[in-house]
């Protein structure tokens, strides 16, 4: 029994060493927590649309959300609904129910402002191109197979610049499609969440702010597992700061910057304060 103990945590133990020698994501650009953009840094610019991720990239985010469905004439697109009556005025259809001709056809820009006439749907290869070596993809699997996704991201080399948000069966599929991708599942409820840990063993972990909670947030961290929280709110963001929350989701990438930047600023402020009163004689 002893020795069945002992073996168990020499293996734990090369686990760990092996995670802290493979980190999973680069390291954040602004005060230690990963800055997602919702659907593209998109106030005032048209959601999921190439020039909404190119602003998130500007800003300096660390990712863009993006939500991938197929076409019917299985090409992949990032568009949030199941249909385009919202983006398109005067339009209607369902995503996989229309060539990806017919989804480029379509004005999604001029419904948010005149200078965004023209403005289409970008394809999942476009958005590819225009992030890589620029900034990560947070990938929600609305309506899409996985194979053919995997392939256009191993084909750029991008498999650790995307985190998955997927779950159930696709969870699985992932992992057997491609092992070396970060999967990310959300697990609901918090009561949920020890099985999840247990049986998925996640490297990284999403929530809603509804289910999140600083026992939430250690659970995580306990099991090895970053969390990424989707809450735009900014009252709620101190809150998620305080506890150590490794990433923030929100529709308001540019002010969660500027928030971390001066919190950044002021943390390297009082250091140097510290450091100079240590240094007074006598001290």
């Amino acid at each position: 029994m002893l020795k069945k103990l002992s073996l168990m945590l020499a293996l734990l133990f090369v686990v760990m060493v092996a995670r802290a020698a493979d980190p999973l994501l680069p390291p954040p650009k602004h005060g230690g927590v990963y800055v997602v953009a919702h659907r593209g840094a998109h106030e005032g610019i048209p959601e999921n649309t190439l020039a909404a991720y190119q602003k998130a990239i500007d800003l300096g985010a660390d990712f863009v959300e993006i939500d991938v469905r197929m076409t019917k004439d299985g090409k992949f697109v990032s568009v949030h609904n199941g249909t385009i009556d919202a983006y398109a005025p005067g339009h209607t259809g369902r995503v996989f129910e229309m060539t990806l001709e017919e989804l480029r056809a379509l004005d999604i820009g001029s419904r948010v402002g005149p200078e965004w006439a023209g403005t289409k749907i970008p394809t999942f290869e476009e958005i590819l191109d225009l992030c890589k070596g620029k900034i990560g993809i947070y990938l929600d699997l609305k309506a899409a197979p996985i194979p053919p996704l995997v392939e256009a991201i191993k084909a750029r080399g991008m498999e650790r610049s995307v985190i998955w948000y997927v779950g159930g069966p696709q969870l699985k599929e992932l992992k057997e499609v491609c092992p070396e991708c970060i999967p990310m599942p959300d697990p609901g409820p918090e009561e949920n969440l020890a099985k999840l840990l247990a049986d998925e063993k996640p490297r990284a972990v999403a929530s809603v702010w509804e289910y999140y909670s600083k026992s939430f947030l250690d659970a995580c961290h306990k099991a090895g597992a970053i969390v990424i929280v989707d809450e735009s709110d900014p009252t709620c963001w101190e809150q998620a700061l305080a506890w150590g929350t490794d990433g923030i989701q929100t529709d308001h990438p540019g002010d969660l910057i500027k928030l971390l930047d001066a919190r950044a600023k002021k943390t390297a402020a009082a250091g140097t304060a510290t450091s100079a009163q240590g240094s007074e004689p006598g001290k």
